[in-house]
């Protein structure tokens, strides 16, 4: 969603992210225990779970949970297999939906998005059915406090991204796929603290949203984001700094 780091920071600024961080720790385990079944139980040599494990200590994550969630990955245990699944579908005002999972139930986590989906004036399609309206990339979650935007943009803007946009206290920057791992690493040498580094989508043409249908469609990314089995949401939703200001307000 372009203007998610907006909306995030907005959120966080008033305080409207318990629900979410309530649920933080497991979200953090099944993008841990995802990592090691992708690769090696050791992060220097499985770049992903080396970024789920920084996730998770700069989230104040116990040094037991993450090495349970590692041990969990690697097939210890009798605990149900937990996998991978993309939701798409179409949110309110018709806008386009993906939606990542980790569960280890694919009937529940399904049943429960259908109704969140017909809730809020959606419907739950097939895969493929939005992917195509989306390009995929890199995406990278700085710290940006105390930086004004021109400040943030001079230094951050490095080989390998293509896009910016500015938050405070995140921004979220943009790269092709392949220099998702370089680009990481030299904002890390550059001095900038990173909250996160991932394979996401962005919306090839965002649709421009205010008011009340705004925050309907708002309403929605927050319900899928607090579904305890949805790891990240991308909508096309455009929106300004504004109109988002205008709608935390109320």
């Amino acid at each position: 969603m372009s203007g998610h780091s907006k909306w995030h920071n907005i959120r966080l600024r008033k305080g409207k992210v318990d629900a979410q961080r309530g649920a933080l720790f497991t979200k953090l385990s099944k993008e841990i225990i995802l990592a090691v079944r992708g690769g090696s139980p050791d992060p220097e040599a499985n770049y992903r779970l080396k970024m789920a494990m920084e996730k998770a200590r700069a989230n104040n994550m116990p040094r037991e949970n993450i090495a349970r969630a590692v041990a969990r990955g690697s097939g210890s245990g009798n605990e149900r297999e937990i996998e991978e699944i993309r939701y798409e579908g179409h949110g309110p005002h018709g806008l386009a939906v993906i939606a990542d999972a980790a569960t280890d139930n694919r009937n529940r986590t399904a049943g429960e998005l259908r109704f969140l989906f017909q809730k809020h004036k959606g419907v739950l399609g097939e895969t493929g059915s939005v992917g195509w309206m989306f390009d995929r990339l890199g995406i990278i979650e700085v710290d940006a406090a105390g930086f004004d935007e021109d400040g943030f943009l001079e230094r951050a803007l490095i080989e390998g991204v293509i896009d910016i946009e500015f938050g405070e206290p995140t921004a979220t920057l943009f790269c092709e796929i392949e220099a998702l791992r370089s680009v990481r690493e030299a904002l890390s040498a550059a001095g900038f603290t990173l909250r996160d580094a991932y394979l996401g989508v962005r919306a090839k043409s965002p649709i421009a949203l205010e008011g009340e249908a705004l925050g309907q469609a708002l309403s929605f990314f927050d319900a899928l984001e607090e579904h305890p089995d949805i790891v990240r949401v991308f909508m096309n939703l455009d929106v300004s700094e504004a109109a988002l200001e205008e709608l935390a307000v109320g």
